[in-house]
């Protein structure tokens, strides 16, 4: 049996490869944090902010409730789903909401700060959240877009959280 820290990769490296395969990569994410965060974190680059999402993706609730709107949205888009779940999701239901409640619960993990920034950036579907939002391409990502928001709304918490950290980057520029 592998180690809680052994475990803890395993579940990173499997969302980075999921999120990588459903066109999602740590630049996007980043991206999105820089986008959020510029008028709070002066001199934010993408080192730090892909710092910050890696925090987040290594935390074990985090890590669950990626896995779990993962793989609804890919059993979903193979079929696989009873009705009428199948249809709620290929549909993407506006009154579902689950998604949004799973985003709401990883933001919260990193404090009001998150939630505040999840909402904000899930209303204006801001860089990939956009294009993962579009139904056009056949693809369901019912929870992805609200969970990659949700990852950056809590990198963003975790900025907030860290200030001492983070100022060690800016006067260093060296993370662990």
């Amino acid at each position: 049996m592998p180690s809680p820290i052994e475990m803890d990769e395993q579940y990173y490296n499997h969302i980075v490869r999921n999120l990588n395969q459903r066109g999602v990569k740590m630049e996007d994410i980043a991206e999105i944090v820089m986008f959020l965060e510029k008028e709070y974190v002066h001199g934010l680059d993408q080192t730090l902010a892909i710092y910050a999402i890696k925090k987040v993706l290594h935390k074990r609730e985090a890590q669950n409730a990626i896995m779990t709107g993962i793989e609804l949205d890919i059993l979903a888009e193979k079929g696989l789903l009873s009705s009428p779940m199948q249809r709620i999701m290929k549909t993407d239901e506006s009154t579902y909401g689950v998604d949004e409640n799973l985003a709401i619960t990883l933001s919260s993990l990193y404090g009001s700060v998150s939630v505040t920034n999840y909402g904000y950036v899930d209303k204006l579907k801001h860089g990939i959240l956009g294009k993962l939002n579009d139904k056009s391409t056949g693809k369901i990502n019912v929870f992805l877009d609200d969970l990659v928001g949700a990852i950056a709304a809590a990198a963003c918490g975790w900025l907030a959280h860290n200030e001492t950290k983070v100022a060690d980057y800016f006067a260093t520029g060296e993370l662990d």
